[in-house]
Order: structure tokens, then C-alpha cells, then sequence
């Protein structure tokens, strides 16, 4: 059985944040500028997250689970500050001895 990968075009246009969202660049950018207001072409120079309708196609391009906007922010992994890091080693420390 073949194994699944991820679409390559899709890759080279979008990238997937730590948090689980999809960035994608904003169309309409890139040509025919100059009857565009500087607001409209100062807002599509950011980057824009794909929406929840569009999840469930980048999941099945990509290959893999994505966070999207309804899940709650608890579900993302936090690293731990510098000083929790060290209580961490500290303790682990203490129970290998």
C-alpha cells in the first residue's frame, strides 16, 4: 500500500504555525496596484489564517490534524519558562539520585 503524503504545491504556499493554523499570502497583492488604496494594499500585505470552512481541505492536503480557530487555546502544548525548566531538571535531578 502507498504511503500518504502531504501535496507538495499546497506546501509551498502555505505554513503551519506552531499553534496548529494555516498562513497563507493574501491574493489580489501582487499586480494592478495602483488603483488600490495604500489601506487596502497595507492590509493584504499581512498574512492571512485560513477560516474554519477551509480547515478540513488543508487537513486532507497536508496529511495531518490542524488546530483551527474552535479549538479552545488550552489544547495547545506551552513551553515551560527558563525557571520551571530548571525546577523540572531540579526534581528530576533529585529522583535519579
Amino acid at each position: 500500500m502507498p504511503k500518504n503524503k502531504p501535496h507538495k504545491g499546497f506546501l509551498k504556499r502555505v505554513k503551519v504555525t506552531k499553534t496548529g493554523k494555516v498562513k497563507h499570502r493574501s491574493a489580489f497583492h501582487s499586480h494592478l496596484r495602483s488603483h488600490k488604496s495604500a489601506k487596502r494594499l497595507r492590509q493584504l500585505r499581512e498574512d492571512s489564517v485560513i477560516g474554519n470552512s477551509e480547515i478540513k481541505r488543508a487537513e486532507k492536503l497536508l496529511f495531518r490534524r490542524l488546530r483551527g480557530r474552535t479549538q479552545p487555546l488550552s489544547a495547545r502544548r506551552v513551553s515551560p519558562s527558563p525557571e520551571e525548566r530548571a525546577a523540572m531538571k531540579a526534581e528530576k535531578a533529585a529522583s535519579g539520585e
